[in-house]
């Protein structure tokens, strides 16, 4: 994709690459699109890079991602709402989302305190997007009902192999023999 300078829309955050710190954009400003990958942008302003989330696309005149999630009755996190998050949130460099990528190994949902703790990976251990990948995750699955927290903790035992990816995703990246 070549570079498309636009003007921020709106006051937005954003997360810098490759640490993840969460940046506001105040509306007005002029960035250029790098790359669109996974429903998320790559802009560059001010000399750095940083992250667009999909659901913030429209500070950029694009179609935002929408989530919606109905609000389970007993006012419970619901489980299954986690795993809808975490399946919309793609590897930056691997257009396949995280669970089925297999880089999610578990997540625990401490319904007391309404926190999802999600012990997860990278491809490679010095993979320089896992900081932004944290934030995706914090991100998104915070925006599923009756979730207060968000606890990710990135883990490399075991390391991360693809046989662990899903037979769908080994076929979408010619991985699958």
């Amino acid at each position: 994709m070549p570079q498309k300078i636009v003007a921020i829309h709106r006051d937005c955050i954003v997360r810098r690459v490759p640490n993840g710190d969460r940046i506001l954009i105040a509306a007005g400003e002029f960035v250029s699109i790098t790359q669109e990958l996974g429903g998320n942008y790559t802009i560059t302003w001010r000399g750095n890079m940083y992250r667009i989330d999909g659901t913030d696309a429209d500070a950029i005149g694009r179609k935002p991602l929408q989530l919606v999630f109905s609000p389970p009755a007993h006012g419970e996190i619901d489980e299954k709402q986690v795993f809808q998050a975490l399946e919309s949130i793609y590897d930056p460099e691997i257009p396949i989302n995280l669970v089925s990528l297999g880089l999610i190994y578990t997540v625990k949902i401490e319904q007391a305190t309404h926190t999802v703790h999600i012990a997860m990976t990278l491809t490679a251990p010095a993979c320089g997007m896992g900081p932004v990948l944290v934030g995706d995750v914090e991100y998104r699955v915070s925006m599923v009902p009756n979730v207060a927290k968000v606890q990710v903790t990135l883990v490399f035992d075991p390391p991360w192999a693809r046989h662990m990816m899903s037979e769908e995703a080994q076929l979408e990246a010619g991985l699958f023999f």
